[in-house]
């Protein structure tokens, strides 16, 4: 069926973190979830089993990991096995499962800057000490800082590595020479690999690039990983709080649940259950409508930017709906620019510093809307930096 991404729908009132969270008149988009109607398959799954009057405890069908398999086999080319699936209620709370059973006092964990904050809130709130690896921004494109990495990764008190994948904030797709080389500086040296590749299935059509699974590279590095995903972020499901985790290494495994078990988490709810099957058996239509969108907004994005903010850039990115733009050139200080855009604008977009101080000089938009909440947030950016001196 042909799916209409422009229609726009009212979300307030909704509990909406993305639109309840702020004032009434603030356009917010700095969220990562789409404000786009979810697949039809999957609305249909979620109602057919709202029918149903009663809401016990769950308990996910035999066919219930034969689904992201099926997917990761189609779309990526990754043959997975059903034991290797774990449940965890989202990403978010399984980096701060990580920082509590995977670290003793004092090991560390390291990271590449700058990156999805919650990355770094998880180890700081669970009093991991963070050891950073920052990106090389060249060329309008992030690179690995190798010799770093490496120098970082043979501490004997780094234990684990988030890796982001593909790359949030920016899009970066690692390639499969860049994947391998982080693989086996981190499996050579004892660092536990947690890669969160919950973008995976946004990737930019018209860039010809494809998705490689980090734990997909090599079976040592398989051993050595853990890989999280989700339909979360690729059919608009956040709020279903339903993820995987996929660990081939049995010991690893055991560890994760044994933790997750004294922790009471066992399984995935009734909605999620549902809705997880139906968009890794059924949501590739949709996916594919939704990425030509996506490409469209991209480009509608770049013009814009050329017309009226060409002292704004964008990283191109090669995945995910995330864009992370480059302000440096106009020469003002961070918070000033943001407050700028918050106050003045009333438009709210993710503050680059918070992905770490390299971050300074950037903002992150989420273009995962109808282009008419995008435009309208295009213009309340230039509005916002005129009012403020910022712009001419």
């Amino acid at each position: 069926m042909k799916y209409d991404f422009d229609q726009v729908f009212s979300r307030r009132g909704s509990n909406s973190f993305k639109w309840d969270a702020g004032a009434a008149d603030l356009l917010p988009m700095w969220v990562a979830d789409m404000d786009f109607a979810i697949a039809k398959p999957i609305q249909e799954a979620i109602i057919h089993r709202a029918e149903h009057p009663v809401f016990g405890y769950s308990l996910p069908p035999a066919e219930y990991f034969e689904a992201p398999m099926g997917w990761l086999q189609r779309r990526h080319g990754w043959k997975t096995e059903k034991s290797w699936y774990s449940h965890c209620p989202g990403i978010v709370p399984a980096l701060h499962i990580f920082a509590k059973a995977f670290f003793q006092p004092g090991e560390k964990v390291l990271m590449q800057m700058p990156v999805y904050y919650p990355f770094f809130g998880a180890a700081k709130k669970n009093n991991v000490p963070i050891v950073e690896n920052e990106l090389i921004y060249k060329d309008g494109r992030y690179e690995i800082d190798f010799a770093n990495f490496e120098a970082k990764a043979k501490d004997p008190l780094v234990k684990v590595f988030y890796l982001c994948s593909p790359h949030n904030p920016g899009g970066r797709m690692w390639t499969k020479e860049e994947l391998q080389k982080m693989g086996d500086i981190c499996t050579d040296n004892g660092v536990l690999i947690i890669s969160d590749e919950i973008h995976c299935d946004l990737v930019f059509k018209n860039h010809g690039k494809k998705h490689i699974p980090m734990a997909a590279i090599s079976e040592k590095i398989a051993q050595n990983t853990i890989t999280a995903i989700a339909p979360s972020k690729t059919f608009n499901l956040a709020g279903l709080q339903t993820s995987f985790l996929i660990i081939s290494n049995p010991e690893i495994k055991a560890k994760y649940d044994k933790f997750m078990d004294s922790l009471g988490i066992m399984r995935p709810n009734a909605f999620g259950i549902q809705a997880s099957m139906a968009a890794f058996n059924e949501g590739d239509e949709w996916l594919e409508q939704a990425l030509d969108y996506l490409e469209g907004n991209l480009e509608f994005l770049r013009q814009y930017l050329a017309k009226h903010l060409p002292g704004i850039k964008i990283m191109e990115p090669d995945a995910t709906y995330l864009i992370w733009m480059d302000f440096r050139e106009l020469q003002v200080d961070s918070k000033v620019f943001h407050d700028a855009l918050l106050e003045e604008g009333k438009v709210w977009l993710d503050e680059g510093y918070i992905f770490g101080p390299c971050g300074q000089g950037f903002e992150r938009i989420n273009i995962a809307c109808p282009q008419a909440l995008l435009e309208e947030g295009l213009n309340r950016m230039k509005s916002g930096l005129k009012k403020a001196g910022i712009i001419k």
